[in-house]
């Protein structure tokens, strides 16, 4: 099964390599946290790296960004698209780009970040081990950061 783009409504079988992304996906669009801990490795090598969040390392320090998106007053919906999957014994990565938005105060900007993610099978599902997320444009990284920062996007 080959999906072109994956924000979590779409269906693959279970305990598969694209069930994996499509589970982070509707965990993140859903503001899931208990779907999104289940998507995550257990262990203290699980890592995050991104625009809001810096270098997160656990699930304890990863979910506070969770959090911090989830009760926050902003909407954020994202979306997988453009990507390769690389896989190997146990595990696999995906390269590629999110697009979608941020809302507050009724005001939207477009979010398009570069994304990988890196899964490690176990217990017969995968989990992710890494997540990396920076965006490209150095002007809407920005206008991002200050529109979570201050609540307002300008």
């Amino acid at each position: 099964m080959t999906l072109m783009t994956i924000n979590g409504t779409e269906l693959a079988n279970e305990g598969s390599i694209e069930m994996a992304l499509v589970h982070f996906y509707k965990a993140f669009n859903q503001q899931d946290l208990s779907l999104m801990e289940q998507n995550w490795l257990q262990k203290e090598e699980a890592s995050m790296s991104n625009p809001l969040g810096g270098l997160k390392r656990g699930w304890s320090e990863i979910k506070t960004v969770y959090e911090s998106i989830f009760n926050g007053p902003a909407e954020v919906y994202v979306e997988y698209h453009d990507f390769s999957i690389f896989d190997g014994d146990g595990f696999f990565a995906a390269v590629g780009r999110e697009r979608g938005y941020f809302s507050i105060g009724g005001k939207s900007m477009d979010l398009k970040i570069r994304t990988s993610r890196t899964f490690v099978f176990q217990d017969g599902t995968y989990r992710q081990l890494h997540h990396h997320g920076s965006i490209e444009s150095p002007e809407l990284l920005a206008s991002y950061q200050n529109a979570v920062r201050t609540g307002e996007i300008a």
